[in-house]
């Protein structure tokens, strides 16, 4: 079955970690660059990060450089997010996407910024 599904989710304080992960089967997963994207309650889908089939090359929106960082297991068809200092702004569910023959979500995970 193709389909991405993440998990690492959850209510954190400000200023914590939290790691994302993105489980891939049913494609070639060393084939393809992967992503992750965030929205937040009344916003667009918005891009965080960017990571090459290797994995040599990364890709950051402003809001996610020096605090993020998207790295790959291509032999465990893996995409993790560490997500380092996070902020309340940071608050959204968070998507791992890759397009193959077409545009590929997971169902997402909620990441909860809170005091």
């Amino acid at each position: 079955q193709v389909q991405l599904v993440e998990s690492g989710g959850g209510l954190v304080q400000p200023g914590g970690s939290l790691r994302l992960s993105c489980a891939a089967s049913g494609f070639t997963f060393s084939n393809y660059a992967m992503s992750w994207y965030r929205q937040a309650p009344g916003k667009e889908r918005e891009l965080v990060a960017s990571i090459t089939r290797a994995g040599v090359h990364t890709n950051y929106a402003d809001a996610a450089k020096g605090r993020f960082t998207i790295s790959r297991d291509n032999a465990k068809k893996m995409v993790y997010l560490q997500m380092n200092s996070l902020k309340p702004d940071d608050t959204a569910v968070y998507y791992c996407y890759t397009m193959i023959w077409r545009a590929l979500w997971g169902q997402g995970t909620q990441v909860t910024v809170s005091s």
